[in-house]
């Protein structure tokens, strides 16, 4: 199976590959394609975003499509930066820039929990349809300063607990134990093994 990988993230891109990197898939690049505009993100939740951006590509290239949604709940922070988090403070914004900002807002709000985690939601679509849909989460702290030079986005910001480091501070095969994205994309690779088997 020939499988588009909908994303221009060159850290989900390199995640995303070592997850695949046993299931019985041929996995394309959008690097690998003539440009294909980006669309734009308009769903409320990561799964809605997800689905969005699985049926935009997969129409676009004409090819099986997997496209995934993730970002950073905060629960002192009603839920931001949430689907946004690409966005958050402005689209261009550095990730120092916004690590200042959560804790900005966090320190105005004392006795609200630091409480947070990491979403991933994916969607297949396979000739116009929905084949497949999951969604990964993994529960952490959101610690000040920053730590760690690892990872990338918001990753030296949040801590696991059960390591009692920052996602940053770990390497990569340790990180993709237990985050929203290897466990989503675990999910994917058994359901492609699943699809092999069957074929």
């Amino acid at each position: 199976m020939r499988l588009l990988l909908a994303t221009t993230n060159p850290g989900k891109l390199r995640e995303i590959r070592e997850l695949l990197r046993d299931a019985p898939v041929t996995v394309i690049s959008l690097a690998d394609l003539p440009p294909i505009e980006e669309p734009e993100e308009t769903g409320e939740t990561f799964e809605a975003n997800a689905l969005l951006k699985a049926h935009y590509y997969a129409a676009a290239s004409g090819m099986d499509a997997v496209a995934d949604d993730s970002g950073l709940i905060v629960d002192g922070l009603d839920g931001e930066p949430g689907v946004r988090s690409a966005r958050f403070v402005r689209p261009d914004a550095t990730y120092p820039e916004r690590f200042a900002e959560i804790h900005r807002r966090l320190a105005a709000r004392p006795e609200t929990p630091r409480t947070a985690r990491f979403v991933c939601a994916v969607a297949v679509v396979r000739a116009g349809a929905v084949a497949f849909e999951t969604t990964g989460v993994v529960e952490g702290t959101i610690v000040e300063p920053a730590r760690g030079t690892g990872g990338f986005g918001y990753d030296p910001i949040f801590e696991y607990p059960e390591y009692g480091k920052t996602f940053g501070e770990v390497d990569e095969a340790a990180k993709l134990r237990v985050a929203h994205r290897g466990v989503a994309f675990r999910a994917l690779a058994d359901w492609l093994r699943t699809i092999a088997a069957r074929s």
